[in-house]
């Protein structure tokens, strides 16, 4: 299991897990402004890559999972990024893409089940100087999580939440999840649940989510591409990836001849967004919209205080 020792893991400088680099030695400080409040910020002094953004943990994925990609896709989408990895945080809840904090070299969070977004919101206010990332999947994200899912939205803080759906929950074993077809039929659930699936797209926009859009795990150029939009507009972005289950969904693998570029170009209005996801085959890929409401972030005090004085607050 991942930590050994904790849920919370630090993030290295970059080249310092890789004796055989150039390590990031230090370069300039620079100070700006986020929030009205001053940040300092290393510049690194080595070009960063995104081998710079991954840890020495092998992922253990079943062979074949599009979650390997997405992986791929995040490390190459932060080096294009360029902030430095100790200015990034990665947080997950549970399940099998859950485990993508482990696999970056970033600081990370391997919290509990349907609460990374909650976690991610509450470190973005108080830390408005760091990129925050969460992560997970369909049942973490929109089951159990589903109540922070649509609150995140409404806040909009300045986040970016990937979920990597294949429709099913993967790590424990194949059982339907919400966004499962209502047909699908298997071994748990013969003949199907006969439930309406979850639209995650259209209750983001609903919602207030201020960036929306998809991509395909088979596509790792362009999923890239799509998690940097994410990360450079403000607010909360939700960026859906078709990443499919060969494990318990084989069936999904046929996604890479159905996955196609939306037909239509992205929009700033949020009710025709709308309308074109609940139209839409459910395999259009790219920006589907791209608001304009303000992040919300709350003035914070990042003034530096000592664990001794800290500790004395809580003291009788």
């Amino acid at each position: 299991l991942w930590p050994p020792k904790g849920a919370v893991r630090s993030a290295q400088p970059c080249g310092s897990l890789r004796p055989a680099r150039p390590a990031a030695i230090s370069g300039g400080r620079n100070r700006r402004k986020i929030g009205g409040l001053a940040i300092m910020s290393t510049e690194s002094a080595c070009p960063l890559t995104a081998r710079d953004y991954k840890s020495e943990l092998k992922p253990v994925w079943c062979p074949g999972c599009g979650d390997f990609s997405v992986l791929m896709a995040i490390t190459k989408a932060m080096a294009d990024v360029g902030r430095r990895p100790e200015e990034i945080a990665v947080i997950s809840g549970i399940g099998c893409s859950s485990r993508v904090p482990a696999y970056t070299n970033c600081y990370g969070f391997h919290g509990v089940h349907g609460r990374a977004l909650p976690l991610a919101t509450g470190l973005k206010l108080s830390r408005p100087d760091l990129l925050v990332i969460a992560a997970g999947g369909d049942g973490d994200g929109y089951s159990i999580g589903g109540n922070h899912f649509l609150h995140a939205c409404r806040r909009n803080v300045d986040l970016t939440y990937i979920v990597m759906d294949n429709q099913v929950y993967g790590m424990t074993k194949g059982q339907p999840s919400p966004t499962t077809p209502p047909e699908w039929d298997s071994a748990l659930v013969p003949g199907g649940t006969g439930l309406r699936p979850f639209h995650p797209l259209v209750i983001a926009l609903a919602a207030g989510a201020n960036f929306v859009a998809r991509s395909f795990s088979g596509d790792p150029a362009n999923t890239a591409q799509m998690i940097v939009e994410a990360i450079r507009h403000p607010g909360f972005s939700l960026l859906e990836i078709l990443s499919p289950c060969v494990t318990f969904r084989p069936e999904e693998r046929d996604w890479a001849k159905q996955v196609h570029p939306a037909a239509v170009d992205e929009t700033s209005d949020r009710a025709r967004a709308a309308r074109r996801v609940l139209t839409d085959d459910g395999f259009n890929t790219g920006i589907l919209f791209r608001g304009d409401r303000a992040p919300y972030q709350p003035s914070v005090n990042l003034e530096v205080v000592s664990s001794v004085d800290f500790e004395t607050e809580f003291q009788p």
